[in-house]
């Protein structure tokens, strides 16, 4: 999704302008491609939700999921009301979209919906499907990854220690 975006700031999407805002093209404005706020096409949506196209679509024209249509027409889903969104309709997490193999198999692909930092440290909650996962990290790492809400993101647990419970009574 990342990459869909950089390539439309280039130009390389048909449909796009490049990396010209609307109201600023025609002063020769250039926007930073991290100062765009994410969006995503319906179908990323949908993945990300862990739904098809056509519930994000009924979604939208219901007026419950936020979206507007881009400069090709197509349905453009804000990544910060997707994130909001996130929080209480999700079903499965998606897939990995980096394609890469990794020895960790506890893998969350989500969006980013809430950080809180300060001066030395980084609380930064991600829905992830149906499960939501908060990762503490320094406030440095949280900017240099350019997490806000609506970033798509991966949160990889690798944990040495895992306790299983069982109900009261049972054995």
């Amino acid at each position: 999704m990342r990459r869909r975006r950089d390539l439309a700031l280039q130009g390389r999407i048909r449909g796009t302008a490049g990396p010209r805002c609307a109201a600023g093209a025609a002063y020769g404005v250039v926007v930073s491609p991290a100062a765009l706020p994410p969006t995503y096409s319906a179908r990323e949506a949908a993945e990300l939700l862990g739904v098809s196209d056509d519930t994000v679509r009924r979604w939208v024209d219901s007026g419950a999921l936020p979206a507007h249509r881009g400069p090709a027409g197509r349905l453009a889903v804000p990544g910060a009301e997707l994130a909001a969104f996130a929080r209480t309709h999700a079903g499965r997490p998606a897939g990995d979209p980096s394609g890469v193999a990794r020895s960790a198999r506890n893998r969350f692909v989500g969006l980013v919906t809430s950080v809180v930092a300060d001066g030395v440290m980084a609380q930064v909650e991600l829905q992830c499907g149906p499960h939501r996962v908060t990762s503490l990290m320094s406030a440095e790492a949280a900017r240099e990854l350019e997490l806000e809400p609506g970033r798509m993101a991966v949160a990889v647990v690798k944990a040495t220690t895992v306790i299983v419970e069982t109900p009261s009574g049972a054995s």
